[in-house]
């Protein structure tokens, strides 16, 4: 039996709430009063110290890693387990790559001004990367602004940029302790047949 498997299709969206099972939504809504702002949008729920995780403390990453799993859809990628594909992805970048290659997409698909399909640039399985990303809250610009106070509209700084890189660094490092540093040769997948040789058909 293969050592992972292949997760249920994902069931929630950003906006989906538990709060019977203290898993809430703080995502804004325009009909919000100033009183209703960082609160649980279905019941209320004030479990946030939003003037802490604004300061964006890097050195303060495990009270923002405890903040963020109060909401449904971080606390599911904090603790879903890595699909296969993104586990063998991993495997083969190895840590070091697999957090360049963090930086570079933060870079490519945050830290820009306008990110291109901004709120559906971070799919939901495949690479660890994309659990980081959602998990910390750096998927998209929406999420970033409600729960690092980074405001749209602009360029991060290299400072704004240097935290989300930091926390998707965390995360890689928390939720694959055993993954080597360096590259490492996966075999490939138990009964998927070997690729055809490239070249003109008969």
């Amino acid at each position: 039996m293969s050592e992972f498997q292949k997760p249920p299709p994902l069931d929630i969206k950003c906006t989906s709430t538990d709060c019977d099972n203290d898993l809430h939504c703080f995502k804004q809504l325009k009909k919000m009063t100033r009183d209703q702002r960082g609160k649980c949008r279905a019941c209320g729920a004030d479990l946030v110290d939003w003037r802490r995780l604004h300061r964006r403390d890097k050195g303060d990453a495990a009270h923002t890693f405890e903040a963020l799993q109060h909401e449904l859809i971080r606390h599911h990628f904090f603790h879903r387990p890595v699909d296969e594909g993104a586990m063998r992805h991993a495997q083969r970048k190895g840590r070091i790559a697999l957090k360049d290659a963090a930086r570079d997409r933060l870079r490519k698909y945050l830290a820009v001004a306008e990110p291109p399909r901004d709120g559906r640039q971070t799919p939901l399985e495949g690479n660890a990367i994309f659990y980081a990303q959602h998990a910390t809250a750096t998927c998209c610009r929406t999420c970033l602004e409600y729960w690092h106070d980074i405001p749209k509209g602009r360029p991060l700084t290299a400072e704004e940029y240097d935290y989300c890189a930091t926390l998707v660094d965390l995360f890689l490092d928390e939720k694959l302790p055993e993954l080597s540093d360096e590259p490492i040769k996966v075999p490939r997948r138990a009964g998927r047949l070997p690729r055809e040789p490239e070249g003109p058909h008969p």
